[in-house]
């Protein structure tokens, strides 16, 4: 075992002591009576933040983009809590001009089965690195790397009925071939019952430790169809694999019965499907960010360290070169709904994973503003008991409570097609009397005290205020 190596599973044993007064082993198997999300809390205290390259590259990345994304993020972003660097579907593709989730693609695969980056976009991969030297300088740069998986196991591998590393099975032996996500051909489910499954996941999970990645976006497991056993075999595979990895679920919606079980074994999923740059939506795909009012109040109760219900990425900036949904162009979400977005998603603590281009916000200072503003951010990040306390057909108001004690974080939504005027009492939203100090987050100034909030909004507009009960003589 290498040096690296070492240290890696070190540094895992230190963050399992940190979560868990249980005791346990750091090695490859999991031992008994260990919770299989020990280290979910430190690997995920609050929201995570990042960049997810399908709003922008679809399932084509180039590696020279990935690197110039994390360039730009470690410059310009990482000091505002932004650190991920994710590559969405389809690296291993060795086709691309097929088309998305397209029948006849072709694939990079080792001779284990599993899924290696295809040379064509990620040529650093070569000679059998995989993503290593990719996750390698992200790592540089003082941020993290992700990748997105398909649950289950290639086609690929079955049909060749490849050997399952570091056990006795083969590919035919952990697969499903009845189960197919339904709407990418790319891999067969697993058949839990079968111990080659688990063995199938492990050796995957020991791959991306190995390369060094830090979270895993799984896909076609948490909606369309929900696959439960899936979710825990994977998180004891990653909680085996010798190194801290996140697990994030999609697509959404995931059904809001089985919050426990996902907090039990995730670290972020979908409360969606995908969210892309249209306000409203009257089908299931796509959605906008009106669409997620009802169902983040809902899932705001289920959030919390190490689990965060996620609200989906930010389709902000420009979706281009090649977007995963559309054509090239520029986000058609208006500077008020995107500002709506992002303080929903801010109150509501999801995660923020931008999905825009980041090289594109170097001639783009209106975006990078939104995705700079510490003061909002810290609402994502460093707020309790986030809630809606209104909801109706034309506005929204939600509350949470700011990590320091002092005050209450107030966000004022305009759902109406036209401007409107809310006028509210703090005491109506259970605040004390009286009046309040107002401090505009967004504006980042201090307004006059009042004993009301009493503001006109633009159609989809917002505001966000900390509020704060005014003491006589301040001024």
């Amino acid at each position: 075992m290498n040096s690296d190596r070492t240290l890696s599973r070190f540094v895992s044993c230190l963050l399992l002591a940190a979560s868990s007064l249980n005791a346990f082993s750091c090695g490859r198997h999991a031992t008994a009576g260990i919770h299989p999300t020990a280290l979910s809390g430190a690997l995920a205290p609050t929201p995570p933040m990042g960049w997810n390259s399908w709003d922008a590259y679809g399932e084509a990345v180039p590696e020279a983009d990935v690197r110039a994304s994390a360039k730009f993020m470690a410059e310009s972003l990482k000091s505002f809590g932004w650190q991920y660097i994710t590559v969405d579907m389809g690296w291993y593709v060795a086709n691309h001009s097929v088309g998305v989730n397209a029948e006849n693609a072709e694939f990079s695969l080792d001779k284990f089965g599993r899924f290696t980056p295809a040379v064509n976009t990620i040529p650093s991969a070569k000679d059998g690195a995989g993503f290593k030297p990719l996750a390698d300088y992200v790592h540089s740069l003082g941020l993290k790397f992700g990748i997105h998986i398909l649950r289950g196991i290639p086609r690929q591998a079955v049909k060749q009925n490849l050997p399952i590393q570091g056990s006795s099975f083969h590919g035919a032996d952990a697969a499903n071939t009845s189960d197919t996500c339904p709407w990418n051909p790319f891999n067969y489910g697993v058949n839990t019952a079968n111990p080659a499954a688990q063995a199938y996941y492990d050796s995957i999970a020991r791959l991306y430790a190995d390369w060094g990645v830090d979270i895993i976006k799984v896909d076609c497991i948490s909606s369309h169809p929900y696959k439960g056993e899936d979710i825990r075999m994977l998180r004891e595979a990653l909680d085996k694999a010798g190194r801290p990895i996140l697990l994030s679920l999609s697509p959404g919606p995931a059904p809001l019965e089985k919050a426990e079980e996902m907090a039990k074994y995730a670290n972020l999923w979908r409360i969606s499907d995908d969210v892309w740059d249209v306000w409203q939506s009257h089908s299931d795909f796509p959605q906008g960010p009106r669409d997620q009012f009802a169902r983040a109040a809902k899932w705001a109760e289920h959030s919390g360290e190490g689990h965060w219900p996620d609200a989906d990425m930010l389709p902000l900036g420009g979706l281009r070169p090649t977007p995963g949904w559309g054509d090239p162009r520029e986000t058609r979400l208006t500077l008020d709904e995107q500002r709506t977005l992002l303080t929903l998603w801010c109150i509501f603590r999801s995660p923020l994973i931008m999905g825009g281009s980041l090289v594109a916000l170097k001639d783009d200072p209106t975006t990078l503003a939104l995705l700079t503003n510490p003061e909002v951010i810290e609402v994502d990040q460093h707020s309790t008991h986030s809630r809606a306390v209104i909801t109706t057909d034309m506005s929204a108001v939600w509350l949470s409570q700011p990590a320091s004690g002092n005050g209450t974080n107030v966000a004022l939504f305009n759902l109406d097609d036209k401007p409107q005027t809310l006028n509210i009492s703090p005491k109506d939203l259970g605040l004390p009397g009286g009046s309040h100090n107002f401090r505009d987050l967004w504006q980042r100034k201090d307004l006059p005290a009042s004993a009301e909030i009493n503001v006109t909004l633009p159609a989809h507009g917002c505001v966000l205020y900390r509020l704060s009960p005014h003491i006589a003589g301040q001024p």
